[in-house]
């Protein structure tokens, strides 16, 4: 997960636990005090919706099965932005008299600040799944890197024993070549002996034949 967005997460969640804390504290002021805490809450949700904005952007930079995950708490953050939006336009409506006002605070303060709570509690058991499956991603991430680790690596012991290979069949096509020419040079060998043998006995004929005819003409004599 980006280390960005966890650092304004952990920004968005410690400013939304104290912009709670001050409607809370808001509630029971009056006058100028009253405007005073109204006016710092205002900032702080500024504040608070561009750390969203800075989440959002951060989360669609990221890859899809990452951003998919982050955009899935952006949406939990901007629940709960809201709901601080509405309860600070309740409290600035300044309709409400004393009673009222005592009112909200046992009632309606108490269960906003409940389903607040509530929703927090919801915020962080989804966001810690949310990390449970950031963490299974980063597992799955690095068993895919090792994995394709050992297919270059197999593809590489392969790469190897084919150029071993190609250099024996190179090897062999030399001494098939060789074995070729010393055929033909033993061939040219046989065919010159055989070539001589004719000749030599061509002579020995001519040879006996001159013999005959020197004795039969010495003999008719």
């Amino acid at each position: 997960m980006s280390e960005v967005f966890e650092g304004y997460e952990r920004q968005y969640c410690e400013l939304s636990a104290n912009l709670s804390k001050k409607c809370t504290a808001a509630v029971a002021l009056t006058g100028e005090q009253k405007k005073q805490k109204l006016s710092d809450v205002r900032a702080g949700v500024e504040d608070a919706e561009a750390l969203i904005r800075k989440m959002d952007l951060e989360a669609r930079s990221l890859q899809p099965n990452v951003k998919a995950v982050l955009l899935a708490k952006l949406r939990e953050y901007k629940s709960d932005l809201n709901n601080l939006k509405s309860e600070v336009k309740r409290i600035a409506s300044g309709n409400l008299n004393a009673a009222a006002r005592d009112e909200l605070l046992e009632s309606g303060m108490a269960d906003t600040l409940t389903a607040s709570a509530d929703q927090r509690s919801r915020l962080m058991m989804t966001t810690e799944r949310l990390n449970q499956s950031s963490d299974r991603i980063k597992d799955s991430r690095r068993t895919m890197l090792e994995t394709e680790e050992l297919g270059v690596s197999i593809l590489q012991d392969l790469h190897s024993q084919r150029q071993a290979l190609l250099h024996a069949n190179n090897t062999l096509h030399g001494v098939d070549d060789n074995i070729g020419k010393s055929k033909k040079i033993l061939t040219a060998i046989s065919r010159r002996m055989s070539r001589n043998k004719w000749i030599i006995g061509t002579i020995i004929a001519i040879l006996i034949i001159a013999i005959a005819l020197v004795l039969y003409f010495k003999l008719a004599k």
